[in-house]
């Protein structure tokens, strides 16, 4: 396929959806650049980011993105952004009589953000700040583009943000477009009172100015797309949003079907303040919204690094190469996003991108529209090492670990995978040994990349249909991204300290191990009497027989995924005879 460029919009619903959605567009933004000098990239910015104008006539570049977030959300970022601001007074007072003034003060910034308002101004950071050797050079024939972006990559300030990042905007490094920021006011994001709790409270939400001005950005950045090929949705799975985003999705699978709905399920490892009955409810919004989610997307993932999603789960996932604290979001959240980065390549390609819908289609057969992640964040392709070295490396396993709280099977079973590696420049796909020299394994013998790594996930699922995506395009870590890799895999050869860029590798899975993950789902959910124990979960708007309907629903879901019949699926009327 060439550079035809099929626009995706990108909606994130929910608090956690947003720190997930704002590593990720501060990774696309990092990898952007905006020097014409510089051939163009692997991955199609265009397909998620708009060019505009403001009214200055000054051309802009931000993402085509609608994101839904609580009263109190935003701190130090204003909901229309900045880049159009018409510089008009609009909190002129015309009022005649006596007046009395409350001054607030604003939020502070944190370094980081401090300093992106420096580079924005125009303004030179401190000497200080930057390496000698990173300094921009430019030829006599050339002009030098320092870009915010170049300056952000040669900054050496090591950001230490884990104290100063509450909300999202904390670490937020993009400019938005006025359209993109949604608030509800009815609900607050701090607070004991009017919290966004429950499924019920979310689905009642659609309705009124809240619908009315969803669709207005939804016309606005559909109606500027030529070839349009759907949406994704990054949506909280644990709150009150998980029912918001049951009533948005089916809303754009009405308003715009046949294109493709891509929703990924997002939930942290744990909330502040949480209580044994808020858990209760982020297991039921979470039950809840498996199942809505999933009736109304083209594609239904879960992602998370909680051990499962349970009242009690079990210990987070946890990668070799990586020091992370699961409990803080800003940095679970980052996590989430590298995974996600590569999750969404195959359809974000300048050449030979796969449509969403095609993606969906190859992995939801048959009804089985929840497909389960995994990753290796990073995958510990090591300087100067070899593709084949590092897979050997793992001897009898594969390298990634759930994303989904769902683990594999081991025996092979597999309905369609799509597996990606991303990030892999400067380092070998294939075997370099000196001519003469035997392969000490049948992957140092093959000629690819692709056939390396299609070699090694068939000998653990021989069976399966399996896609694959291979691209060198860093992940390019640069600040406000967390610190929060092995030292092991710094470069020698770099001049910059700490991690600069990583491999990701992630695989995409339909297959039977979903069935055990449902059914536990639906078993928890149906082991206590929710009137007797959550009345109050109820009494947020969903009826009882929405409940039990939609628990029946999920019982058979999980079913779709039954294969107890030496790999042959069995028909919905011979399941129906057990």
């Amino acid at each position: 396929m060439g550079s035809l460029c099929r626009e995706v919009i990108t909606l994130q619903l929910g608090h956690y959806s947003n720190f997930v959605g704002t590593h990720w567009w501060n990774l696309q933004d990092a990898s952007m650049s905006y020097d014409p000098e510089v051939p163009p990239g692997e991955i199609q910015s265009d397909v998620v980011f708009r060019e505009g104008q403001t009214l200055g006539g000054h051309v802009t570049y931000t993402p085509r993105l609608i994101a839904m977030d609580l009263k109190g959300s935003l701190r130090t970022l204003r909901q229309e952004g900045q880049l159009y601001d018409s510089g008009k007074d609009t909190a002129a007072v015309t009022w005649e009589g006596s007046l009395v003034m409350h001054k607030v003060s604003p939020p502070v910034k944190n370094s980081f953000l401090e300093d992106l308002d420096k580079l924005d101004k125009g303004e030179i950071l401190a000497e200080a700040d930057f390496p000698p050797s990173s300094q921009p050079q430019c030829s006599a024939s050339s002009v030098s583009v320092d870009t915010v972006n170049r300056q952000l990559a040669r900054v050496q300030k090591g950001y230490r943000l884990e104290g100063s990042v509450k909300v999202w905007s904390d670490f937020l490094r993009i400019h938005l477009h006025p359209r993109t920021i949604s608030i509800i006011h009815q609900y607050n994001h701090d607070g004991e009172a009017h919290r966004l709790e429950a499924f019920g409270q979310g689905e009642a939400l659609l309705q009124g100015p809240v619908l009315e001005e969803l669709e207005d950005k939804l016309h606005f950045f559909v109606e500027e797309c030529d070839y349009f090929q759907g949406f994704q949705v990054l949506c909280d799975l644990a709150d009150g949003f998980a029912g918001l985003g049951s009533k948005v999705t089916e809303m754009l699978q009405d308003a715009y079907g046949g294109r493709g709905i891509l929703t990924w399920g997002l939930a942290p490892v744990s909330h502040p303040n949480s209580t044994p009955m808020m858990d209760l409810y982020h297991l039921l919004n979470c039950t809840l919204g498996t199942v809505h989610l999933a009736n109304h997307s083209s594609l239904f993932c879960p992602l998370t690094l909680r051990g499962d999603l349970g009242r009690r789960p079990s210990s987070p996932v946890a990668f070799p190469y990586l020091n992370y604290d699961p409990s803080m979001w800003y940095h679970s959240s980052s996590v989430l996003a590298l995974a996600l980065d590569a999750l969404t390549v195959p359809y974000r390609l300048r050449n030979n991108s796969v449509p969403m819908w095609q993606v969906a289609d190859s992995l939801t057969m048959s009804g089985r529209k929840v497909v389960a992640a995994y990753g290796a964040v990073p995958f510990p392709m090591m300087h100067g090492s070899s593709l084949p070295d590092a897979l050997i490396d793992y001897a009898d396993s594969l390298p990634w670990k759930p994303l989904s709280t769902c683990p594999e099977t081991g025996d092979g079973r597999c309905y369609g995978q799509w597996a990606t590696l991303k990030g892999f420049e400067g380092q070998k796909l294939i075997s370099s040994l000196p001519p003469g020299t035997p392969p000490p394994t049948p992957l140092h013998s093959l000629y690819s990349g692709e056939d390396v790594l299609a070699s090694y996930i068939r000998s653990f699922y021989p069976a399966a249909p399996l896609a694959l995506q291979l691209v060198s395009t860093p992940n390019k870590l640069t600040p406000p991204f967390p610190q929060i890799f092995s030292q092991s895999l710094v470069d020698p050869s770099s001049l910059a300290p700490g991690v600069s860029s990583v491999p990701v590798m992630t695989s995409l899975q339909s297959g039977p191990a979903l069935d055990p993950w449902l059914s536990q789902l639906h078993r928890v959910a149906c082991s206590f009497d929710i009137r007797r124990v959550a009345p109050s979960f109820l009494s947020q708007g969903l009826e009882m027989a929405d409940y039990q309907e939609a628990l029946e629903q999920l019982r058979l879901l999980a079913r779709c995924y039954r294969d107890d019949s030496g790999g042959v699926m069995r028909s919905s009327s011979e399941e129906d005879d057990d």
